[in-house]
């Protein structure tokens, strides 16, 4: 427990490092598009404590500085009142362009309005808000979640013809977690039934919440056959709870990211297989939409990316990246 805790506060200083250099930037130069023109853009993730809006933050910083564009990331850290004061103030920094994702897809939509209030167009990324706020939102851009879970779940039935004994690490306030836990339901087809879910839990999209969670389920269901967890992270708690108990290779961990570190996993084999999410992808497409909406031009009302599940090979060629 106190080597894990060593291990978690590490991270924490790395990325605090990393936020620290990486969250805001002004343009070096005022070079503008191809038309000449400058903008001021900001993103609002639901946090940077996670490697995947890292990314989405790293790909937006750098296209503005290659544009010369303003550019501000605001990091709430999970917390929705803290993410509804940010789109506040934000809401009154003459921003020509916001990219969200939503801390929480059902509770957003005051942070939404007052973006539609200040004629500033928001370009929702990676979770989708709620149906009913789709109309404060210019277009969504994320994967195709569902996809990804389906991917995972196909395999994981490609793997236990027979059936198995598995638990579901989810995240239920998160839009997009609830697309991959139906889609990983979706794949595992007609053999659904053979397929005993003994728990399902709220592993907070966390690595330590989701370690102390699997630690619990493995002790309560010693022939546990395999995980289900919607993220890298989660799926990086259940690995170590399962290394933990000594039973690695033995207890399947399947996971939806593909992060440098899900990627090392299924390298180490630690995780049975993983399904990728897009954020580099993302971030380009929302960008160049902003670009496109910014110059008079038209845009669909959502973009979902292609998922693919990655092979030991894909892993190797690209573990220091996301797609």
């Amino acid at each position: 427990m106190k080597f894990r805790r060593i291990i978690a506060l590490s991270l924490s200083l790395i990325l605090g490092v990393v936020l620290l250099s990486g969250c805001s930037s002004q343009p070096a130069e005022n070079n503008g598009n191809d038309n000449g023109e400058t903008y001021k853009f900001a993103f609002l993730p639901n946090t940077q404590n996670n490697t995947f809006q890292i990314a989405m933050n790293d790909t937006l910083k750098k296209l503005c500085d290659e544009k010369g564009y303003s550019y501000t990331c605001l990091d709430p850290d999970y917390d929705l009142n803290k993410q509804l004061g940010q789109m506040s103030d934000a809401a009154n920094k003459d921003y020509d362009a916001v990219f969200v994702i939503p801390v929480d897809s059902q509770g957003i939509r005051q942070g939404l309005q007052a973006f539609k209030d200040a004629g500033i167009p928001v370009f929702n990324v990676d979770t989708a808000v709620s149906d009913e706020d789709r109309d404060l939102v210019e277009t969504l851009v994320a994967t195709d979640c569902v996809m990804a879970g389906e991917l995972v779940g196909k395999q994981m039935a490609e793997d236990y013809p027979d059936g198995a004994k598995i638990a579901i690490l989810d995240f239920p306030s998160n839009e997009s977690c609830l697309d991959r836990v139906e889609g990983f339901l979706k794949g595992l087809g007609e053999n659904k039934d053979k397929f005993e879910i003994v728990a399902q839990q709220d592993g907070k999209a966390a690595l330590e919440d989701s370690l102390s969670i699997a630690e619990d389920i493995l002790q309560k269901n010693p022939e546990l056959d395999a995980f289900f967890c919607i993220n890298d992270p989660s799926s990086l708690g259940a690995a170590a709870a399962i290394k933990g108990a000594g039973k690695t290779g033995e207890i399947g961990v399947y996971s939806i990211d593909a992060s440098p570190d899900g990627k090392q996993a299924l390298i180490d084999g630690e995780f049975t297989a993983v399904a990728a999410q897009v954020p580099v992808q993302i971030a380009e497409k929302a960008f160049e939409l902003a670009e496109t909406y910014l110059s008079g031009g038209t845009i669909e009302d959502e973009y979902y990316l292609a998922s693919m599940l990655i092979t030991l090979e894909m892993a190797k060629e690209t573990k220091d990246s996301w797609q």
